[in-house]
């Protein structure tokens, strides 16, 4: 439970005791209808937090545990997904997820950092920071969509990239930026979607694509809210300021022409409704695929590089 929602937790606590004792004693009307108006009371106060988010609550709920992962949506999804392991130069990164699959029966290459679900996973996909050889597997990916004419599907949550010295000492920046080279250079549709946190260079390395789609809830910036508070303020106290001066939330970068489209999260966040948020980003890849499938590669590649120099213009 986010720290902002302590209110409903009272209320959800007071309806989970009144359901309690609703089953104890059969048809007892009074019961139902106390707990009827707590229902429509706890439905309405989740409606107005979440249509009045500040931008540091969107940054709570766009790193929340329970939000659907890139996993989820593989197995919501695709169909026949064959991960592809390794980038051919140093090791596997499991950080970072790529393989082939089919969407609505389209072959496509999917790509994605993995955040994992519990102690373990986490610790296993490094928290979704991917290192070097994550960014040159999906490197690795983007070369084959072009030979083989698959369109590209990326799903980005990611704190950042990885800022550990072994990342550094193997060329973490070189890889980030060869990464953003290759979705430049990539002849077939790209659609990426901000499912969770879009950190920074991390984020951009497979997001630079024709359309960029964004959750309600997620957030998508050049630097974290502590880290722009730790430089600016020489404090991450700040982070509350700094998440409003970034412009980091979905409705910020809409009026700002970065990103294309945003999808709606059913009311209390994706991680109260998980299911109804992979189906609706579902529905927003399809309608943005039907758009770009179909279109030369040179129209392809053209748009996608007037995208970005546009931006900021």
């Amino acid at each position: 439970m986010l720290n902002f929602e302590k209110p409903l937790l009272e209320l959800e606590s007071k309806i989970t005791e009144l359901q309690r004792m609703s089953n104890d004693n059969d048809n007892d009307s009074n019961i139902d209808d106390a707990l009827k108006n707590l229902r429509d009371k706890a439905d309405r106060m989740l409606e107005k937090t979440y249509t009045s988010l500040t931008a540091q609550q969107k940054v709570m709920v766009a790193r929340h545990p329970a939000r659907p992962h890139f996993s989820n949506y593989i197995k919501g999804l695709i169909t026949d997904f064959t991960p592809l392991a390794g980038d051919r130069f140093f090791s596997e990164d499991p950080a970072l997820i790529a393989g082939i699959g089919r969407f609505k029966d389209q072959p496509c290459v999917i790509i994605g950092q993995e955040k994992g679900h519990d102690t373990a996973s986490r610790i296993h996909h490094n928290f979704g920071m991917p290192r070097p050889e994550g960014y040159r597997k999906a490197q690795r990916l983007m070369d084959i969509a072009s030979r083989f004419n698959l369109p590209v599907i990326t799903l980005v949550d990611t704190a950042g990239a990885y800022p550990g010295i072994g990342a550094e000492e193997r060329g973490q920046s070189e890889a980030i930026a060869k990464s953003i080279e290759s979705c430049l250079r990539c002849t077939t549709p790209i659609i990426s979607v901000i499912i969770g946190e879009g950190g920074s260079g991390g984020a951009v390395a497979i997001a630079t694509a024709n359309r960029v789609l964004m959750l309600e809830h997620s957030i998508y910036s050049v630097i974290s809210p502590e880290g722009c508070a730790s430089i600016l303020w020489r404090s991450s106290d700040y982070a509350k300021e700094a998440a409003e001066a970034l412009k980091l939330t979905a409705q910020d970068l809409k009026e700002l022409n970065i990103i294309d489209e945003i999808i709606p999260e059913p009311i209390g966040g994706a991680h109260r409704f998980p299911q109804k948020t992979i189906e609706s980003v579902g529905i927003a890849i399809e309608k943005s695929l039907e758009q770009l499938v179909g279109q030369d590669s040179e129209t392809i590649r053209t748009n996608r590089e007037n995208r970005f120099i546009n931006i900021g213009s």
